[in-house]
Parts: structure tokens; C-alpha cells; sequence
């Protein structure tokens, strides 16, 4: 469920910045570069690779949270927690640092946009599925992200050309999804309505992740800021629904609480400050990587701690939406 630029794109935010390209002069000085950069930039309390890991741990995790949530609170109130935690954590992190949200109206206009279709949708979406489909069958749903992200690029992005790989990884994405939905069945023992919701939360981040792309790419403000107040209109927005819409909870049970609290602190605004750091340590392509380990953390959680059931074709079925994904993430190398 991702922060920054991701494929999945689960509790997005406005893309962090590529690093520096290499110099062309030759190896040495590219060799150069990277020393020097390396040497500019403060070290981190904990490596990248336990970080990665502790993310890739924390997203798996966060189908369970929502699946946990929905046994005590309605879809609503998990989505309104998760968001209202995950924006007490970025705002705690720009008062940290003294950094001020947007003044610009604009830019706030084009951030309530991107708020509904990066957070208080898809987050809504995947509340209101786990309600009838399992937490592994919606993490599988949400790493086909990538795929709805590639077929709409092609056709909102005009500089974002299709290669024969990209399209065969769109093709075979969505045969896996056929796969996981026991397509040859009839698409029996899957719960039509909570499927097709899951499958709309994955198809609402790559429309707000082109949205952001056209409007907010030369922003110049702090990606923390622009996710902070992001966060903070999609905490406003599904808090209106809400009131309008479901009443206060008769009771607060506990174990609900703590998995919208962790789902909100961890999988939302923690989860964002570890990849914003791990792409501007070792790049969105390295970074970007974490979405292909968590329907795998997801399932395992779900069968191993929610008595989910697995027949043979999830896992499959998963195994080849992450292939495809894959291939349409890919990039023809550059010629020297």
C-alpha cells in the first residue's frame, strides 16, 4: 500500500525525486559521482535493506489491520482512523522539522483531488471489500495496480510509449487476475461486489498518480508538506462522509482500535517517511520493489493469523499478476 512512487500505489503521496543521474564522461567518473554523493549524504540510523524490509512488512501487514478493523468499526470509521492517524504522524514529523504546509490555493485545490483518488477512496474501497472478500484475495487485487497505471499512461501520458514487453506484462497481469478469480469456475466462492471494489481501489491510485503527474510535478514545496496536507484533506473528506452517513460507535473494542491505530500510524504515516527515504537513498526503481513482497507477506499473514483459506489458484494467480506487473514497470536500456 503505497507512499511516494509506487507501483501499487497505496498511501500515496506526491512522488519523491530521482536521484541524480550518473555522469557519461566514463566509469571512473561515474564511479566518482556516487562516492561523492555518498559522501554528502548523512548516514542513516538503520540500513536501507532493514528499512525496506520493515516497509515491505508493515504494507503486507496492513490487509490484516483493515480485515481486523471492520469485525468492530464500519468501513467508514477504520478508513477516517487510519487516515486521521497517518496524518497525525506527518504532522508531527513537519513540526519536527518547522516546515509549513502549502499557502498556494492552487495547489491546495489540485491536492484535494489527488486526496480523494490516492487516500480517501482507494482506502474506503479496500475497507468495504474485506468486509466480504478475505485480506488476501484485496492485497492480490491492490499489486495489480501497476497494471491499470500502464493501460491508463498509455492513453493519458503521451510520452509514455508501449513497448511489446509492457503490453505482454498487461496481458499476462490480467490473466493472473483471471487466476486468482477462478475465471474457469465461474468466478464461484468470490464475492462479486467486494472483488470489483478491490479491484476499483487499484485502479483509483494510477488516476490520481496521472492527476499529480500533470498538476503537481514542479511543486515547489517539500514532499512531506504536499503528503501532510494531502493526508489532512482525505482525513476531512471521508470525516464529512462519515457524519453524514453512520453514527458514532456504540462500543470501542480494543484489539479493532489498535489494528486502525496501527493501520494509521504504520501503514499510512510511517510507511510514507520509510519510502520517501528509501527513494531518495537508492532510487524509485529499488524502492519500488517493496510492492512485489507484500501480497506475499499479505497471504501469509491472512492464512496464518485469520484462518484465510488458500486454494491453488491464489497463489498462482498472484505469482503471475507480479510477473506482469513487473513487465510493465520495465524500461529498455539505454544504448551508450
Amino acid at each position: 500500500m503505497s507512499s511516494a512512487t509506487t507501483p501499487s500505489g497505496t498511501d500515496t503521496a506526491p512522488a519523491a525525486p530521482s536521484p541524480p543521474p550518473r555522469s557519461a564522461t566514463s566509469d571512473g567518473a561515474a564511479t566518482s559521482d556516487r562516492s561523492t554523493a555518498r559522501r554528502g549524504r548523512p548516514r542513516r540510523a538503520l540500513d536501507w535493506r532493514l528499512r525496506f524490509a520493515i516497509l515491505s512488512l508493515v504494507w503486507g501487514f496492513s490487509f490484516l489491520f483493515i480485515k481486523v478493523g471492520t469485525q468492530g468499526y464500519t468501513p467508514l470509521h477504520v478508513t477516517f482512523g487510519r487516515l486521521a492517524f497517518g496524518s497525525a504522524v506527518l504532522i508531527a514529523v513537519l513540526a519536527a522539522k518547522r516546515e509549513r504546509l502549502p499557502r498556494s490555493a492552487r495547489t491546495w485545490g489540485h491536492l484535494t483531488v489527488a486526496a480523494f483518488f490516492l487516500n480517501a477512496l482507494p482506502f474506503s474501497l479496500f475497507a468495504y471489500a474485506e468486509l466480504t472478500i478475505p485480506s488476501t484475495l484485496a492485497s492480490i487485487c491492490n499489486a495489480g495496480s501497476p497494471l491499470w497505471g500502464m493501460a491508463l499512461s498509455l492513453v493519458a501520458l503521451s510520452e509514455d510509449r508501449p513497448t511489446r514487453r509492457r503490453v505482454a506484462g498487461l496481458g499476462l497481469g490480467f490473466l493472473g487476475v483471471l487466476t486468482v478469480l477462478g475465471a474457469w469456475q465461474g468466478f464461484s466462492g468470490t464475492d462479486p461486489a467486494g472483488t470489483v471494489m478491490a479491484l476499483g481501489a487499484s485502479l483509483s491510485y494510477p488516476i490520481g498518480w496521472i492527476y499529480v503527474r500533470r498538476t503537481l510535478a514542479g511543486a515547489k514545496v517539500s514532499h512531506v508538506a504536499l503528503s501532510g496536507t494531502q493526508m489532512l484533506l482525505a482525513t476531512a473528506q471521508v470525516g464529512l462522509v462519515t457524519v453524514l452517513f453512520t453514527s458514532a460507535p456504540a462500543a470501542y473494542p480494543v484489539i479493532p482500535l489498535l489494528a486502525v491505530v496501527a493501520l494509521g500510524a504504520l501503514g499510512t504515516g510511517l510507511a510514507f517517511l520509510l519510502q520517501y527515504g528509501l527513494v531518495a537513498e537508492v532510487g524509485p526503481t529499488t524502492a519500488q520493489m517493496v510492492t512485489y513482497f507484500v501480497p506475499v507477506i499479505a497471504t501469509t499473514a491472512g492464512v496464518a493469523l485469520l484462518g484465510e483459506s488458500l486454494s491453488w489458484n491464489t497463489p498462482v494467480g498472484a505469482l503471475i499478476v507480479l510477473a506482469g506487473a513487473a513487465l510493465t514497470q520495465s524500461r529498455p536500456r539505454r544504448t551508450a
